[in-house]
């Protein structure tokens, strides 16, 4: 038996380990060469790797949630005969230095399957699609697949729960009342990297929140009018984000990043803009760059591609880092107020409430206002609270007169 070993490749961004996603191959399966047998998970994003070689898997590096590094083993694959090509290394008997040794297939080998089952009853596909299959109630080996290999694709899915009417799950008999089940859930993958990332914040900066109420009811009427004539219509967001990048010029110690190792501050020249969105797999930061040198339709065109890219997981990993301050929104779900959580290592957050008509007064007179709170925090180490609150009354003077947003 000539055996190949794959060893985790250097994922970049200075990966040291990756964490196990999902198996896409269990033992015993014959796989061929460019097949996708996995998912690793690294702080940003899931990466499937695919097979270097056609063979038959031997053994694998360990259960999804298990971290493993660089550069160590991670599928064993039985070539039986079959070429060993770049990306591992084949694993003679004797235990001599391994050597790749191209030869024709000695038998016809089969990728495998996606819109097929395997023995296991398993497909080919992202983990974000069987969330959403097992969600919806939706048998994955009913799914046609157009990808590579039969692999099933976004699109093939959305295709396949519009044609099943929704895709709604199946009525369940109900459990008989003395029936308690409880579910252990693994936190692995983004969910893993999400609670680690909170939990240091949290342990390591001192938050400073401030929050305060804004007068939206003028830039609601400009947002309005400019959506009369438009397709992709404007949402609040972008208003907001140029706004903060507007006052950022005022106060660039908002746009910085620490640097821990060093111990040192960044403080940015252009604006990267992170937003923070909810996708299928837990909140990711995707990344408008250069957000201070574009127009109000720029902005909020680049605003809708990075998230629906982090959404749907199509995001590059450059877009999902590099971020100097974030912009957070919970849309309708915002609430009175929040406490956002600074994403490290930058030193302040700008947090989106929902926007509400309220009775307020206005030149002495009790008024219908639509109003809205800004909650923000702040990295009290290097940002003094007068500087946070000085620079959220900024975007205040902005919002609340909004032709201003567009003089600076």
């Amino acid at each position: 038996m000539s055996e190949y070993v794959f060893k985790l490749p250097d994922l970049g961004e200075g990966t040291v380990e990756s964490e196990i996603g999902e198996w896409n191959v269990k033992v015993g399966d014959r796989v061929a060469e460019d097949a996708i047998v996995g998912t690793m998970m690294t702080d940003k994003a899931a990466i499937e790797l695919n097979s270097p070689v056609s063979g038959i898997v031997v053994s694998l590096a360990g259960e999804p949630g298990d971290k493993i590094p660089v550069g160590a083993p991670l599928i064993v694959f039985d070539t039986d005969g079959d070429a060993a090509e770049a990306g591992g290394d084949t694993v003679p008997p004797d235990g001599a230095e391994p050597a790749p040794r191209p030869v024709e297939p000695a038998q016809p080998l089969v990728t495998l399957p996606a819109a097929a089952a395997s023995q296991d009853g398993k497909v080919v596909t992202s983990p974000a699609i069987r969330r959403r299959a097992k969600e919806a109630g939706i048998d994955l080996t009913s799914v046609r697949g157009s990808g590579a290999g039969g692999r099933i694709l976004r699109r093939d899915f959305d295709q396949h729960v519009k044609a099943a009417g929704g895709g709604k799950a199946p009525a369940r008999a109900s459990a008989p009342a003395v029936t308690v089940r409880t579910e252990e859930i693994k936190v692995i993958g983004l969910r893993r990297v999400i609670a680690e990332r909170m939990a240091e914040a949290n342990r390591e900066v001192p938050h400073f929140a401030y929050v305060e109420e804004i007068d939206v009811t003028e830039l609601e009427a400009l947002r309005v009018h400019l959506n009369a004539n438009r397709d992709e219509r404007l949402t609040l967001l972008p208003f907001i984000g140029l706004a903060l990048v507007r006052a950022l010029k005022a106060f660039p110690q908002c746009n910085t990043t620490y640097d821990k190792a060093r111990n040192v501050l960044l403080r940015h020249g252009a604006v990267h803009l992170g937003v923070a969105t909810q996708s299928p797999d837990g909140l990711k930061v995707p990344v408008v760059r250069n957000a201070d040198s574009r127009t109000l339709d720029d902005l909020a065109a680049e605003i809708r591609r990075v998230s629906e890219a982090a959404k749907n997981n199509t995001a590059r990993r450059d877009e999902l880092s590099g971020s100097t301050i974030t912009l957070t929104s919970l849309g309708k779900l915002g609430g009175i107020v929040s406490t956002p959580v600074i994403n490290l290592p930058e030193v302040a957050i700008i947090g989106v409430n929902k926007a509400v008509l309220r009775p307020v007064v206005v030149d002495g007179q009790v008024a219908v206002r639509l109003m809205m709170n800004l909650s923000s925090s702040f990295d009290h180490r290097f940002v003094d609270g007068y500087d946070a609150a000085a620079m959220i009354q900024e975007i205040k003077e902005e919002l609340e007169h909004p032709a201003t947003i567009f003089m600076r």
